[in-house]
């Protein structure tokens, strides 16, 4: 990538330097997001992985996790060159903002149905992703103006794009997000086949959550600790990122094996920034942020014929922004 405009000036790299309108949608993520994962606002995967043993062949596995989400400014100007014009006669340079993340996240609680005994333990590393946020701040294209790069250790790449909006108030979560399985059927009580997501169903997972009333992660209606974390939080703005490898010439890469097995073949997540009314030490609104993101896993036929099963891995977080600068530990923060 070139860092460096013409002249040779680095215009990078400018620690503690912002420019709020250059970064658009993306000014409030800089910085370190954390959240704690023994409450309701906690992280929370479900997933359907192949699994030999037994009649299903597969196991539904649930997550409760904490998370800590790295942002840094790389570059505020990172130029797409290009020409317009009935001559290609006129320089038409994109101009893009790009942030630089990291996410980590550890396993707090685990339970899968069919027990299968690889759920793993407490304290377990369960994921790490590198990617970069980007802003396209001009020679937008059907008025996408972000995107998000992610790389996964497992074999993925995806390349996401999207509209921001900004409105007042909370974010518009959706309701009753369904997690179980397209071209499996969906009564989840009376078909065999989806016994392992009739499990959670019966008995949403709870992970170490032990406040009364806590209604846990249930397959069918998905979203609902997301909008059980917001009850009593008083938020004046909301920041909403939308993103979806289905659009345009966004799109998800698998090494082979994951393209045999389970194919992870479609990814659209949500990320709500929120400014609340309530300020720090600074007198600066505080910011949470909550995210859905839903990739889908294509395995095993279909029993109609119409190609394979369409699982939904879905992951929802709420967390706080615990600091501007980008933390190398934050045990203490977090």
């Amino acid at each position: 990538m070139n860092l460096y405009n013409e002249n040779g000036k680095d215009r990078t790299r400018r620690k503690g330097v912002v420019d709020d309108e250059a970064l658009g949608p993306l000014r409030l993520l800089p910085g370190t997001w954390a959240n704690r994962g023994q409450t309701r606002e906690a992280g929370w995967n479900m997933i359907a992985l192949p699994f030999a043993p037994g009649r299903f062949r597969y196991r539904v596995l649930m997550n409760q996790y904490t998370e800590v989400l790295r942002f840094s400014l790389v570059d505020d100007k990172v130029p797409n060159r290009g020409v317009e014009g009935p001559n290609r006669e006129v320089t038409a340079d994109q101009l893009v903002v790009t942030i630089d993340y990291q996410q980590t996240i550890d396993q707090v609680a685990a339970a899968d149905s069919p027990d299968s005994g690889l759920a793993g333990k407490p304290g377990a590393a369960i994921h790490h992703e590198p990617g970069l946020f980007l802003h396209m701040r001009n020679h937008r294209t059907a008025n996408l103006d972000i995107a998000r790069l992610a790389t996964v250790p497992h074999g993925d790449s995806a390349l996401a794009l999207g509209t921001s909006m900004v409105n007042d108030g909370g974010p518009a979560i959706p309701a009753n997000v369904d997690g179980l399985p397209i071209g499996a059927g969906q009564d989840v009580q009376n078909n065999p086949y989806l016994a392992p997501y009739k499990h959670f169903v019966n008995k949403p997972f709870k992970g170490k959550v032990r406040q009364r009333g806590f209604p846990g992660f249930n397959p069918i209606d998905m979203t609902a600790l997301l909008a059980l974390a917001n009850q009593g939080v008083d938020i004046a703005r909301t920041t909403t990122l939308p993103l979806d490898t289905s659009a345009a010439t966004g799109g998800i890469v698998n090494i082979p094996f994951i393209v045999d097995q389970a194919n992870a073949a479609l990814m659209t997540s949500t990320f709500w920034i929120q400014e609340l009314r309530e300020t720090d030490k600074r007198k600066r609104p505080k910011l949470r942020m909550q995210y859905l993101q839903i990739v889908m896993l294509d395995f095993f036929e279909r029993r109609d014929g119409q190609g394979l099963i369409r699982w939904p891995h879905i992951s929802i977080n709420t967390m706080d922004k615990i600091s501007d600068e980008v933390l190398d530990d934050v045990s203490d923060e977090a």
